[in-house]
């Protein structure tokens, strides 16, 4: 249990209060004034009033987490836009190494984009935000897809599956793409050797939220020669810091 102090002491006993019910279903009175560490009398005290604010509910003898922090957990992921905290990191990108830049979630069963970055060069790369991806021919798509468990992966590309070929790079067959998808989770990126589009690649790197889930990707991409074969590990090097500073801005 998360042991963090502060100058406001009533908050640390809620909070301490939150964390162990986070990890139990439901607790006694006992159990939380033994696993908090708050007096008997701060204890009944402060549950009382967090009851009667709607954060925590009682049934019985037990205590539960309550609708109310459900109603803020909400609000509070409205107002924690994942685009404004990636823009600052996706202009430094572009601006470094002139491709241009997206930021991608999976939605469904497709990845889609949620924010691109034009290239300062007179090179366009056609996409837009709103567009949505293939799973297993974009660089995007294959690393927002690499962490997932085997159920979760089949329910989306089913091994009796036809993999559509876009170009002479596309992986079409299930297996390898599998072998493709471990190669990503062992080296932390993703590629697309012009698998989606003849003649563009790209570098995409997935982003974690606390739960060490994959919860979006960005990535950065050019033609050909803006991503030589010799450019290609110093790119994805580039995109790995950006993918640990915003899952870290994240947290």
């Amino acid at each position: 249990m998360k042991k963090v102090t502060t100058s406001i002491p009533a908050l640390d006993k809620i909070m301490r209060v939150f964390d162990y019910l986070l990890e139990c279903d439901g607790a006694t009175f006992t159990q939380i004034h033994q696993h908090s560490g708050i007096a008997k009398s701060s204890t009944s005290s402060l549950l009382n009033g967090m009851v009667a604010h709607g954060l925590l509910r009682q049934e019985k003898d037990k205590y539960y987490l309550g609708l109310r922090l459900y109603e803020l957990g909400n609000k509070a992921s409205e107002q924690y836009d994942i685009k404004k905290i990636a823009l600052p990191i996706l202009e430094e990108i572009r601006d470094s190494t002139g491709l241009t830049c997206h930021l991608g979630v999976l939605e469904g069963a497709s990845p889609i984009y949620l924010l691109k970055l034009e290239s300062p060069q007179a090179i366009v790369i056609r996409s837009w935000e709103g567009k949505r991806l293939s799973l297993h021919s974009s660089g995007l798509g294959k690393v927002l897809i690499a962490w997932l468990n085997s159920e979760d992966l089949d329910e989306l590309l089913p091994e009796d599956q036809l993999l559509p070929r876009f170009t002479e790079t596309t992986i079409t067959d299930i297996n390898i793409l599998k072998q493709e998808l471990a190669g990503i989770r062992r080296r932390g990126w993703g590629y697309d050797n012009e698998e989606d589009c003849q003649g563009v690649r790209c570098i995409a790197v997935p982003v974690f939220n606390h739960q060490g889930k994959v919860v979006a990707a960005l990535s950065a991409s050019g033609v050909a020669f803006q991503i030589p074969d010799d450019k290609r590990e110093s790119l994805a090097t580039l995109m790995m810091d950006a993918s640990r500073r915003l899952t870290h801005l994240l947290h």
